[in-house]
């Protein structure tokens, strides 16, 4: 994957709409003082290039869907010649209950997060769908009891006193 080449403009707008999906054009054209126009061009060309690639709600889903299972998995796996863990990632994140694949350093090569309506569904994926695949040496699973914060938001609710101490 070559670096996308992009300038100021497209990196602020890309720093707005990452902490507010639902600024507008007219927003950011006001909070950059530059035109409306010359965002919606930017932003066009950002989503042809595939770098905005959707606009995104971070919800709390804990306090929503109480019985949703999710998983961490490490997996290592041997790479395959010429295209190393590439094609065994692509397998993997072809999946409908991933969620995430990355590659990783140190003791494990993949990590790969999962999602399933039961405990029992999520090991059967490991099980039977992660575990099969060609080149998976092995699997550990690490199964998520809790969220206290993800992507920047806090997910716990704070009592209004417990702020973190200052000093100047």
């Amino acid at each position: 994957m070559r670096p996308y080449k992009i300038d100021t403009l497209g990196e602020d707008i890309l720093e707005i709409l990452s902490n507010d999906a639902k600024a507008t054009v007219e927003d950011i054209a006001r909070q950059l003082d530059v035109s409306i126009d010359k965002v919606k061009k930017c932003i066009s060309r950002l989503e042809k290039d595939r770098i905005i690639l959707r606009y995104k709600t971070h919800i709390n889903w804990q306090r929503v869907k109480h019985d949703e299972v999710r998983a961490l998995i490490e997996v290592k796996v041997t790479p395959q010649r010429g295209v190393g863990f590439d094609s065994i990632a692509e397998v993997i994140y072809r999946f409908p209950e991933v969620t995430s694949v990355y590659l990783l350093s140190g003791g494990y090569d993949l990590l790969v997060q999962v999602e399933g309506p039961s405990l029992r569904e999520v090991a059967m994926f490991v099980a039977e769908k992660l575990a099969t695949i060609d080149h998976v040496q092995s699997t550990v699973t690490h199964f998520m009891l809790k969220k206290y914060k993800e992507d920047g938001d806090i997910l716990v609710e704070q009592p209004e006193g417990k702020r973190l101490p200052v000093s100047f």
